[in-house]
């Protein structure tokens, strides 16, 4: 069985075993959703039923069916969760997990030139942020729109843009 990761348990949130999170997964609002599933990495044994959450912040607070004390969530604290590729839904066109984006080939749409991988995603607000490492080294980042994204294509691991002026410094 295939486990993907969720967050990082950061530390403890008020006194009856509520945790505070840092949310990796791209669908927050579904991963701790009433009644989810999710585990321990490296501790898979260990099931955690989400009993609520909300976002707090940048973060979520989580709390677990199986979580009920200060003591118990303190145990937890630096470690990840995750969740089964069983328990992950079908996306529709055009949607997509961070794993299938991150390590993707940015291309060019327009001269086919090779323009770096995408290495990180961030989700600061109304899209999505890419992080774009070129072969030099340099970073850049690129938002997650039409106007800039032209064509995902998963299957080889490619993404086709048009850069916008002044989205990359080029010497």
């Amino acid at each position: 069985m295939q486990f993907y990761d969720v967050a990082r348990i950061l530390t403890t949130h008020g006194l009856k075993g509520e945790l505070k999170v840092d949310v990796i997964t791209d669908f927050p609002e579904q991963r701790f959703a009433k009644g989810q599933q999710l585990y321990l990495k490296n501790q898979l044994e260990q099931v955690l039923t989400v009993a609520s959450s909300r976002p707090f912040k940048q973060f979520w607070l989580v709390q677990f069916t199986e979580i009920s004390s200060l003591e118990a969530a303190e145990k937890l604290k630096g470690k990840t969760l995750v969740v089964s590729k069983e328990d992950q839904h079908d996306l529709p066109q055009g949607v997509y997990y961070y794993r299938d984006i991150i390590g993707c080939q940015v291309v060019d749409n327009l001269t086919g030139s090779n323009l770096g991988i995408v290495t990180g995603i961030e989700s600061p607000g109304a899209n999505d942020v890419w992080e774009i490492t070129e072969t030099s080294g340099n970073e850049y980042l690129i938002p997650y729109i039409d106007e800039v994204v032209k064509k995902v294509d998963i299957d080889s691991k490619k993404v086709y843009v048009e850069l916008l002026e002044g989205l990359r410094d080029e010497d």
